[in-house]
C-alpha cells in the first residue's frame, strides 16, 4: 500500500477531509505530529508528502525548529518528483524551499469563506483542471506569498492576493487556502483566533456561519480534487 506522510503543525490543524479521501483511495496515511516531537522521513520513504497549516510563519524556526527540515524535505521532495500538497503554511514552506519569499500580508489577513479565480493556466493542471474559473474556497491566513520560486506556474489567485495557488516542478503543488477543511475546523479556528478575527473587522460566529451555508458547494468542489492528488499517488 503507498503511504503518505503528512506534517501536522498543531493539534487544532489536522487533514480534514483530504485523510478520508486517501484512506478511499488505498494510500495509507502516516500523520506526523511535529508539535509532539515525531520525526520527519526521508524523502526515499515517502510515496507522497502533504504539509498542512499552522499560525507560525514560514521562518519561524524559534517557534517550531523543526521548520528548517521541513523546508528541506519539501525541496527534497521536489527534485525527486515526491507527489507534494502544501496546504497554507504548507504552500509558504513549498515557496521558501524552492527559494520562493513570504512576507506579512498588506492587506491584512483572509479569514473565512471567499472568493478565488481559477486562472487559465490551470486548465490543464493535473490538480486543478475542470474547477471553476470563479469560485469560493475557505481561506485563514495572515502572511502570504509574495514571490513565486521562479519557475512556478500560477494557477489560482484571489482579490487581496495573487499567489493563491501554484505547481513547482512536475507534481508539487502550494494552496494558500484550504480544499481539505472541515466544519468543525474552522470553528475551532475561530475560536482560537477570536481576538485576530475580530481585529480584522470581522465576526467569529459570522465566518462560521458562512463556511456552514456553503459546505456542501465547497464538497462538490474541492474533494474531486483531492481525489486527483490521491490518484497521483
Amino acid at each position: 500500500m503507498p503511504n503518505a506522510v503528512v506534517i501536522q503543525h498543531v493539534a487544532h490543524e489536522g487533514p480534514g477531509w483530504l485523510a478520508e479521501v486517501l484512506d478511499d483511495a488505498g494510500v495509507a496515511v502516516d500523520i506526523r505530529r511535529m508539535y509532539d516531537g515525531a520525526p520527519l522521513p526521508a524523502v526515499g520513504d515517502v510515496d507522497a508528502l502533504v504539509v498542512l497549516g499552522g499560525p507560525m510563519g514560514a521562518h519561524d524556526d524559534e517557534r517550531a525548529p523543526w521548520l528548517r527540515p521541513v523546508r528541506q524535505l519539501l525541496g527534497e521532495a521536489v527534485s525527486a518528483d515526491v507527489p507534494t500538497l502544501g496546504v497554507c503554511l504548507g504552500a509558504q514552506l513549498l515557496a521558501v524551499a524552492c527559494d520562493g519569499v513570504v512576507e506579512k500580508g498588506a492587506a491584512g489577513p483572509e479569514l473565512g469563506l471567499g472568493p478565488l479565480t481559477v486562472l487559465p493556466g490551470a486548465s490543464d493542471d493535473v490538480l486543478l483542471a475542470g474547477v471553476p474559473s470563479s469560485t469560493q474556497t475557505v481561506h485563514w491566513h495572515w502572511d502570504y506569498i509574495a514571490r513565486l520560486p521562479d519557475d512556478a506556474v500560477l494557477l489560482a489567485s484571489s482579490p487581496a492576493y495573487e499567489n493563491q495557488a501554484f505547481r513547482v516542478g512536475t507534481c508539487a503543488w502550494g494552496l494558500q487556502f484550504h480544499p481539505e477543511v472541515t466544519l468543525p475546523l474552522v470553528a475551532q479556528w475561530a475560536q482560537d483566533d477570536g481576538d485576530g478575527v475580530r481585529q480584522a473587522g470581522l465576526e467569529p460566529t459570522q465566518l462560521v456561519g458562512a463556511v456552514a451555508d456553503a459546505e456542501r458547494t465547497l464538497l462538490e468542489t474541492w474533494t474531486p480534487v483531492l481525489e486527483r492528488f490521491a490518484a497521483l499517488i
